[in-house]
């Protein structure tokens, strides 16, 4: 009924380009193998970060937890001792 049209591909000429170089280019002197390296090492800190990240809101969690459980046993307590008291 309400179908979207997708848009018709244009096909490709079907021409060929042939390289003109035969020697390998060669390596510059001021060209580094660093930048190949960076990457990694960007990825690697993002791990890092995001793993940190969520081991902080683990922790966060199980603080949160037994803070709670501990207030509800102090509650508890009080009101089973105040009742024996009677």
């Amino acid at each position: 009924m309400l179908r979207p049209k997708l848009p018709d591909i244009p096909t490709p000429p079907t021409t060929t380009v042939t390289p003109q170089q035969t020697q390998a280019p060669a390596f510059s002197a001021g060209r580094t193998v660093a930048p190949s390296y960076v990457g990694v090492g960007v990825g690697a800190v993002a791990a890092v970060v995001v793993v940190g990240i969520v081991l902080t809101a683990l922790l966060a969690v199980v603080t949160v937890s037994a803070v709670s459980v501990a207030v509800a046993a102090v509650v508890l307590r009080s009101l089973l001792s105040s009742a024996n008291k009677r």
